[in-house]
């Protein structure tokens, strides 16, 4: 481990830019669907010992010094994102002879923009390095702050913060309650990069203590999770029966106008299946609630009565649909009727008792950011490509017939920690209801799901997710998945509500619920630093 460690920090040239990326890379297994957290103990250890590198490279001006830090993260994290995004190019071959010279753009500029927080990161901790172990809460400590603004600056993408590694087990995803997401990847980084404590100085004092505590508190953190899950309950809200339905219908079907009604058939008869069981020959399979995926019906579905009609025959007396579906404004607005992606809540007489318009839109997915920009600059072939829906007005708590208020997230809204609920009208469940046929049977859509199950142990509220092509499951309050339909296949996914638990520290608090944990590691830090000065100014 010496040699190696030696090795990376004395690298240079292509040889230093080639590890970091090849790190990085290695570091996104840890997501899901491999979920292979261990590769972190390799992969966060090169980090640092690069990083201890470009502390080395210190001739030159201050900028001069910061440039060989903030290039290993930046290849670090291009690498990670690189490894881990790659999927998001499936999108641009839905429509192939329009967006496909777009892929090879999108695959690299969008990790590339997002290695840039992993960089300045990497530079912030460079200003204040230091030996030892200090040097491990450091960059812990810039990097939590970056990725922190990479979820919330220019709308914000926290897609794959480093804490989703602990999804490996559900025991250990529950610290998320605690701390959130963000709060799990500061523990992340310090667990996972504990061997850089160690080496290249295996002697340096107050190693090994740091490396038993934070060892200690992972451990700790690990048998809290069992005992909240031993001690967890299994109940589930009363009188409330689901159905998701997952079509499993191909985008360019969806995109098809001359296929609208075929994709209403096609869910009213799965949603019309037998079930099993005592419910095998009730309607709905004795569901009371069906739930649709994001924009299950391609048209605009309250103009037009056949629809609504038909959605009322399918649904028994006492029974609700809630479904994914464009909606247009009823009333012009300087002329122009504005798009919404929305969600309805539609009674058994097919009448539209609630909605919800998205409020958090994808940037080049479902909006053009700076669009009257780049029409004044000539690009408008580029603005006409990109559908344009209008955001909604921020988080609502719905109402739906038969079951308690839920919150009502669209596609990846469920990625924004903190931020999928209202926090003045705290529902009993989530919604959240998607899409992710645009990116086949790729990784990305594992990705999504993991990031749901998190949303329920942070806010202590079970999540039903409904999805085109996968993966569709009811999650409890404590992210353990009840009932799921893998990625592909279409068909439906029965299962009770499970029932809502007491908000937990993070609902009550938000991301200020891990400011403790990050007060202690800087003072840790700080003293760590002043010691090893210490002792190295009697040497």
């Amino acid at each position: 481990m010496q040699a190696i460690a030696n090795a990376v920090i004395l690298a240079w040239g292509w040889r230093r830019w080639l590890i970091a990326l090849l790190a990085g890379a290695l570091a996104a297994l840890a997501q899901a669907p491999i979920n292979a957290a261990p590769v972190l103990f390799v992969s966060l250890p090169v980090l640092v010992w690069l990083l201890d590198g470009a502390v080395a490279a210190n001739s030159g001006g201050r900028i001069r010094r910061l440039r060989p830090a903030f290039a290993a993260g930046w290849w670090f994290g291009f690498g990670y994102f690189l490894a881990g995004l790659w999927w998001i190019g499936s999108a641009f071959l839905v429509e192939a002879d329009v967006f496909a010279w777009m892929l090879p753009f999108a695959v690299v500029l969008v990790p590339a923009g997002l290695a840039l927080f992993w960089g300045v990161a990497a530079m912030l901790a460079r200003l204040f390095w230091s030996p030892g172990w200090p040097r491990i809460l450091t960059l812990a400590l810039a990097l939590t702050a970056l990725e922190w603004l990479r979820g919330h600056i220019f709308t914000g993408f926290p897609w794959n913060g480093l804490g989703y590694a602990f999804a490996i087990t559900d025991a250990t995803l529950q610290p998320a309650a605690l701390v959130g997401a963000y709060g799990l990847g500061f523990a992340a980084l310090v667990l996972f990069a504990l061997p850089a404590a160690f080496w290249p100085r295996p002697a340096e004092r107050g190693a090994a203590t740091f490396a038993v505590v934070v060892l200690a508190l992972a451990v700790a953190g690990g048998v809290w999770g069992a005992a909240r899950l031993a001690t967890a309950s299994d109940a589930s809200v009363p009188d409330v029966r689901l159905r998701l339905v997952q079509p499993a219908v191909p985008q360019t079907m969806k995109l098809d106008p001359q296929s609208a009604q075929d994709i209403l058939d096609h869910l009213l008869a799965l949603s019309a299946m037998p079930g099993t069981g005592a419910d095998a020959g009730a309607p709905l399979g004795g569901a009371t609630l069906v739930v649709w995926p994001e924009t299950a019906v391609p048209f605009y579905l309250t103009e037009s009565a056949g629809a609504l009609t038909a959605i009322a025959n399918l649904l028994p007396p006492g029974s609700a649909l809630v479904t994914g579906a464009p909606r247009l404004d009823v009333v012009p607005i300087d002329g122009v009727r504005r798009a919404f992606n929305s969600l309805y809540v539609i009674d058994d007489l097919g009448r539209v008792v609630d909605a919800y318009d998205k409020e958090h839109l994808v940037p080049f997915g479902e909006y053009l950011p700076f669009e009257g920009l780049l029409d004044r600059v000539g690009l408008n072939a580029v603005t006409d490509l990109v559908g344009g829906f209008s955001a909604g007005h921020g988080r609502e708590t719905l109402d739906v017939p038969g079951a308690p208020p839920f919150s009502p997230l669209i596609c990846y809204e469920v990625i924004f920690p903190g931020a999928v609920v209202d926090r003045t009208e705290r529902p009993g469940w989530i919604v959240n209801i998607t899409n992710d046929a645009w990116f086949g049977i790729t990784s990305g859509p594992h990705q999504h799901f993991t990031q749901a199950r998190v949303r329920a142990v942070e806010e202590g509220l079970p999540v039903v997710r409904a999805a085109n092509n996968g993966i569709s499951g009811i999650v409890d309050a404590y992210g353990r998945v009840r009932a799921s339909l893998a990625l592909g296949p279409e068909g439906v996914v029965d299962g009770d509500l499970p029932a809502a638990i007491e908000p937990t520290p993070y609902a009550r608090w938000g991301d200020l619920a891990m400011l403790p944990m990050l007060g202690i590691a800087l003072i840790l830090n700080l003293a760590g630093r002043l010691g090893v000065a210490r002792r190295r100014a009697m040497l």
